[in-house]
């Protein structure tokens, strides 16, 4: 019986795929490029479609879950504590922004009211949040237009999330 040697790889691994951010919401989707927007695109189109809405949401949600000042409430912790609800979070914060942001119909959460009523959040937590999501934002490349405007949306539901 003869034995043949098995060759050892010589190759490494290839390093996982660190998403580009550079301009990200405004040129992720192709067929909401800025060259072929109308001047009458909606907010959804201007962020870059699903994809740049989604690709801005991959980051926040993972920085809420990290952020200190958000889960300082242990109500908002026991949610952001969990890493296995990332996932299903970021889909979540990703339909609503779509559609708060003048995109399709594709949010089936609970409304602000009733999604945040047990939560007792307070003003200094809402503030937490919103500071990360306009950080994140810029952080994207989401010029200040549309960043002032998804801001204002924001803050539009400060009397809906904030219980305490």
């Amino acid at each position: 019986m003869t034995t043949t040697k098995t060759p050892q790889a010589t190759t490494t691994p290839q390093k996982a795929h660190v998403p580009d951010t550079r301009r990200l919401a405004t040129d992720a989707d192709p067929s909401t490029a800025a060259e072929v927007q109308p001047g009458d695109a909606t907010l959804y189109e201007r962020l870059g479609g699903c994809y740049g809405i989604a690709g801005a949401v991959d980051i926040l949600v993972d920085r809420l879950f990290q952020n200190v000042k958000v889960n300082a409430n242990d109500m908002v912790h026991k949610h952001h504590g969990n890493p296995a609800n990332a996932a299903g979070y970021k889909w979540l914060v990703t339909s609503w922004s779509i559609e708060a942001a003048g995109g399709p119909k594709c949010y089936i959460g609970h409304d602000m009211d009733t999604a945040h009523e047990h939560l007792a959040i307070d003003k200094a937590g809402f503030d937490a949040v919103s500071k990360e999501i306009e950080a994140t934002l810029d952080f994207v490349g989401v010029p200040e237009r549309e960043l002032r405007e998804f801001m204002d949306i924001i803050e539009s539901y400060r009397s809906k999330v904030v219980q305490a």
